[in-house]
């Protein structure tokens, strides 16, 4: 119970584990579950697009109150699916609630989560991968930055053709025909897992078949970071002005590799928030205050094109003292984040219904 509530609980949700002090019950199938009229309902993504008609009568009638809980997803991609559920005038009604991974704007309430920077740090090889890293930490090396790019969105595309040219300085990825040739890792550089992953399609998104429709992008192998001096994150979200924070941006942090950002205007600010500090002290992040966003891919291009050729020998050891302090910063956030959840939903949840 929550309240004078029951809860009842999809056991596909992403966040299911923060309510087992409240949970009455739970379901697999929401099309053949029996309503508890009244209850409150925390339900997956799955589960809301294949039940979206009964979901959203329940609501306007306010049988049930019913929360889409998918903080895999954040910003514009949320609120594109809100949009294609037709949900807005209910979550603006607070007749369906919105747990979500990134910001949205202030007339679509929701409850933000920030999903993936806790698990990064869930996977042994990561924190192997990590200590791995300040072991074999060295000033010279033989790459200037990793650019890892899964999805053709946009601004990767811009992005990676702005910068074609010294691409051969780099090492990148690029996973999605759309946004140019198809490049994987080098077989050194993979995680192990995927190595043997080597024959793909050189047309469409291989993601999936790369890493055996896993969540493969979440591991850190060591070497293309120790080869590089500084991660190019191309964040999801670049045009919507709401931050969604992926693992693109917690690998860097965790394995204490420096790192320029392509993303939201304010997603630094949101960052600072947080209490990660960033490298201001050796170039220049003022492009995070543009809001025009093609000055500010612009700004962004010239910087890392500037950046290659400064001394990163010397970027490297000056950026090192802020690796260590976000890396130790990450550590200590994850607990803290996932033990207020539960008290930041309760709270969420009381004042709308």
């Amino acid at each position: 119970m929550l309240g004078n509530r029951k809860f009842v609980v999809d056991v596909g949700c992403e966040v299911k584990e923060f309510t087992g002090a409240w949970q009455d019950e739970s379901f697999y199938d929401f099309a053949t579950h029996e309503i508890i009229p009244g209850a409150i309902y925390l339900i997956s993504r799955q589960q809301f697009n294949a039940n979206i008609d009964r979901i959203r009568d329940l609501a306007t009638q306010g049988a049930i109150l019913p929360i889409l809980g998918n903080p895999a997803e954040g910003s514009d991609t949320m609120l594109k699916q809100i949009q294609a559920l037709g949900l807005v005038e209910l979550v603006q009604q607070n007749r369906v609630l919105v747990i979500t991974g990134g910001y949205l704007q202030a007339d679509i309430p929701c409850l933000y989560h920030e999903n993936f920077l806790p698990k990064i740090l869930d996977y042994r090889e990561n924190i192997q991968a990590a200590e791995q890293y300040w072991k074999d930490w060295s000033v010279d090396r033989p790459y200037k930055f990793l650019c890892l790019n899964g999805r053709g969105r946009r601004h990767r595309q811009q992005l990676l053709t702005s910068l074609s040219d010294i691409l051969d300085q780099a090492v990148w990825t690029n996973l999605d025909s759309s946004a140019g040739p198809i490049r994987t890792l080098e077989s050194k550089y993979e995680f192990d897992f995927y190595k043997q992953n080597t024959r793909l399609n050189q047309s469409g998104f291989v993601k999936y078949d790369l890493f055996n429709n896993d969540w493969g992008e979440i591991y850190l192998n060591p070497m293309p970071y120790l080869d590089t001096y500084f991660s190019l994150v191309t964040e999801t979200v670049f045009e919507y002005p709401y931050s969604f924070r992926t693992e693109k941006i917690w690998k860097p942090i965790a394995i204490g590799h420096p790192f320029v950002v392509v993303a939201n205007a304010g997603y630094y600010r949101d960052l600072h928030n947080l209490g990660f500090q960033t490298f201001g002290h050796v170039i220049d992040e003022s492009f995070d205050k543009i809001e025009n966003n093609h000055e500010r891919l612009r700004c962004i291009i010239t910087l890392v094109r500037d950046l290659c050729q400064q001394d990163l020998s010397g970027f490297i050891a000056e950026t090192r003292e802020i690796c260590k302090y976000n890396q130790q910063h990450l550590s200590e956030l994850a607990p803290l984040i996932r033990s207020q959840f539960p008290t930041q939903l309760e709270h969420f949840i009381n004042e709308r219904s």
